[in-house]
């Protein structure tokens, strides 16, 4: 099957990164050949979602052929199981495309597993063409997925910084003066970004004199407990694209 990344590290240290942020960002790691097919397709999907509504968005891996081929690549398995062990579940893929003027997206959390520690639900953002700045930029408040809060909720970050975050401060730090701090990052073209699905996460909005954000997540889990992020139809759990099989059982 054909590299959808270029080599990169993901050992103990980058571990250590993502588990006390919350989230990892590996630059530049898709290929140009996958940058250009991810290109191709999540253009049909977004022609899709303005014919049909929110479908091919939700469930964009059952509404375009390449992005169903990625579930099973060796090369994303391969880097969901560094972060979650061996024994992993498909989720859901979802497009993330902003056009120019898109509004972005408030503060907000997901859920999985809060009572059971052991159990880990990963986001893998491929960001095809980046963002920089404000410009439909990744804001995200490190240290937040170690309160495992999935009700985090925020229409600004002033709002946030009033409200959650007041007095906040990082799990991993023993010193009160290490408050928690909203960060908006930056990602040049063919970043992947990791994030804890507990993270607090924000997306800025996207300028109308901008171009089009392509963007799409796959997420993977540890099986133990219901999903209510898991956007699989019926159908494409009954007959899931070849080498899917063994990732689509809930449990």
């Amino acid at each position: 099957m054909e590299p959808i990344f270029h080599p990169y590290a993901f050992g103990a240290e980058e571990r250590e990164r993502m588990d006390r942020d919350g989230h990892l960002a590996l630059p530049g790691l898709l290929t140009d050949s996958a940058r250009e097919r991810l290109t191709e397709a999540l253009s049909q999907v977004l022609a899709l979602e303005e014919m049909h509504g929110s479908g091919p968005q939700r469930y964009s891996a059952e509404w375009n052929a390449y992005l169903a081929s990625l579930i099973a690549h060796p090369q994303l398995l391969e880097l969901a199981r560094a972060v979650l062990g061996p024994e992993i579940r498909y989720d859901h893929c979802v497009a993330l495309n902003r056009p120019p003027g898109n509004h972005g997206i408030g503060w907000h959390s997901h859920g999985y597993g809060e009572a059971s520690p052991d159990l880990g639900f990963v986001r893998i953002f491929f960001y095809v063409n980046g963002f920089t700045g404000e410009d439909g930029a990744l804001a995200v408040v490190p240290g937040s997925h170690l309160f495992r809060d999935p009700g985090i909720r925020a229409a600004s970050d002033e709002e946030l910084r009033g409200g959650w975050m007041a007095g906040e401060h990082h799990p991993h730090s023993s010193s009160s003066d290490a408050p928690l701090e909203i960060e908006t990052l930056s990602a040049p073209e063919g970043t992947v970004i990791l994030m804890w699905t507990h993270a607090a996460h924000a997306v800025r909005p996207r300028k109308p004199d901008s171009f089009t954000r392509w963007a799409v997540v796959y997420a993977y889990r540890n099986p133990g407990e219901p999903s209510r992020a898991r956007w699989i139809s019926e159908e494409f759990e009954r007959t899931p694209p070849e080498g899917t099989e063994r990732l689509m059982s809930l449990y």
